[in-house]
């Protein structure tokens, strides 16, 4: 565990964080874990079906092994508001994908995304990249 109580994979997480965009232009963080918010972030839960309290929209993707859905409130994000979307791995896309099209669906704009491991060999970047982002980031990445 690091210092704060933090384990090492948060610290690697936050790390990869502080590159991925200027936080003084960032409005608000898509994420499962509000673990690692840029200072002065908000941050907008993007959770599976039923985690939610409020009225959601959902979003439906295929991953390598099956269909997945994700939710997000139907007021988490202002219209023009700039989001960061973080995930634990980028493997094909598919989870951020759904993600950034709920954000959009929003009216918001997916600025960078920031993820703890990227799988490179399966090409998620270049899917990520397709979706308009300023950015993608990895703290750790894994070649084919």
């Amino acid at each position: 565990t690091a210092p704060g109580g933090r384990g090492a994979g948060e610290e690697r997480r936050e790390r990869g964080l502080r590159g991925a965009v200027d936080p003084r232009r960032l409005r608000l963080v898509a994420d499962q874990d509000a673990g690692a918010l840029p200072p002065g972030a908000g941050f907008v839960p993007v959770r599976k079906p039923g985690k939610l309290p409020s009225e959601v929209y959902s979003e439906s993707f295929s991953l390598e092994y099956g269909e997945e859905t994700l939710t997000v409130h139907t007021d988490a994000v202002l219209p023009g508001a700039r989001v960061l979307v973080i995930d634990d791995v980028l493997a094909t896309g598919g989870t951020i994908g759904a993600t950034a099209n709920l954000v959009q669906r929003l009216g918001a704009k997916l600025v960078s995304v920031s993820v703890l491991i990227e799988l490179e060999f399966l090409g998620g970047r270049e899917n990520v990249h397709k979706l308009g982002t300023e950015g993608v980031s990895s703290v750790i990445s894994v070649a084919g």
